[in-house]
């Protein structure tokens, strides 16, 4: 039903549990914006010839995490210590948000981190539920070149884009070594990457 992806590339180790961008109705607005999205590496991605493959798997994890809060012993498991939610996809709606919730603390010796424009399902969802201690919820700032200062509520990181190297930059290389968004006790609260 439920499929974790082996990812590649900067990502390369870190097990993702992901969804279809190409039909995500705030994907899709959002890819016709002036922000990080009209750029999506997911979206050309799957649409192109390189991924395009992914896309029943995605949509059936979409489907699957979006249609309704599902009980622990059917909710998927992954084998990592470390395991990122979303390397393709953005929250659906409060469902999937509480399902990653769940998926989290059905498994609390795994990291799981969360990378995520959608404030306002955060911010719905978290005043109802508590955070298991073993997930991250990382803000993917939208504006480029634009390096969020404050971290939003419920979130840990800010993960920010800027075009050109600058002294702030500190995302490099693979996540598997660097392990800043995958570590509880890592205190940086800036990631700031060059667009690719």
């Amino acid at each position: 039903m439920y499929k974790w992806s082996k990812s590649t590339g900067k990502m390369k180790g870190i097990p993702s549990l992901n969804t279809d961008t190409t039909t995500n109705p705030f994907c899709i607005k959002m890819s016709q914006t002036d922000s990080i999205c009209n750029s999506c590496y997911s979206m050309k991605m799957l649409k192109g010839l390189y991924k395009k493959n992914c896309v029943p798997a995605f949509q059936r994890n979409g489907d699957y995490l979006s249609s309704k809060v599902h009980d622990y012993e059917y909710l998927p498991k992954v084998e990592s210590t470390t395991a990122r939610f979303s390397s393709h996809g953005e929250l659906i709606n409060e469902n999937h948000l509480i399902n990653l919730l769940r998926i989290a603390m059905n498994q609390p010796y795994t990291t799981f981190t969360l990378f995520t424009k959608r404030k306002d399902l955060v911010n719905k969802v978290m005043s109802q539920y508590e955070k298991p201690n073993n997930m991250i919820f990382i803000f993917s700032n939208a504006k480029v070149d634009k390096i969020m200062n404050d971290v939003p509520k419920y979130f840990d990181k800010v993960f920010n884009v800027v075009t050109k190297e600058q002294e702030e930059v500190n995302c490099r290389g693979a996540c598997i070594t660097c392990l800043k968004c995958y570590r509880t006790q890592d205190r940086t609260q800036q990631i700031v990457e060059v667009i690719k």
